[in-house]
């Protein structure tokens, strides 16, 4: 049977799908758009022995549409783009317009006793690599508290 190319790219991918995903769930295969931008944010963790390296690859993003915080032990890195493009023809007549927004976000726990002056963040061709050191906790020491004798 003849399947259309609109559901396939060639029937070796077919009969993959009928063997891997038996109940039918479909993804899109074959060139994408150009406009379609790349997946979220990938991130390799290395560790060191005084510290944690994080690299996040972003590519198509500016540095200005990056923010990563900290709060509660948690460092949260944030990318967001928009973009904007239509094509016009020789007599300026609309014939394209498309618009994309887009927004990746990813969290980490890297313990309540590391502030935001510790980490140290670098953003160069599309790779956001973040420096986190470790810290120990501090074990909480229990206050001598003196009960008054009278």
């Amino acid at each position: 049977m003849l399947v259309p190319s609109i559901f396939t790219t060639d029937l070796e991918d077919l009969f993959d799908d009928v063997l891997t995903n038996p109940w039918g769930v479909t993804t899109r295969r074959g060139p994408q758009p150009k406009s379609m931008k790349p997946v979220p944010m990938t991130t390799d963790v290395k560790e060191f022995d005084d510290h944690f390296e994080l690299d996040l690859e972003l590519p198509g993003f500016k540095k200005e549409e990056l923010q990563a915080e900290l709060k509660e032990g948690y460092l949260t890195v944030s990318a967001q783009h928009t973009e904007d493009s239509e094509e016009k023809d020789k007599a300026g007549k609309l014939i394209r317009k498309e618009r994309y927004s887009g927004m990746y976000q990813r969290s980490f726990y890297v313990g309540e006793n590391i502030e935001q002056s510790d980490i140290q963040a670098a953003f160069n061709d599309g790779v956001l690599k973040l420096c986190i050191p470790k810290k120990e906790e501090q074990p909480k020491v229990e206050e001598k508290k003196l009960i008054s004798i009278q």
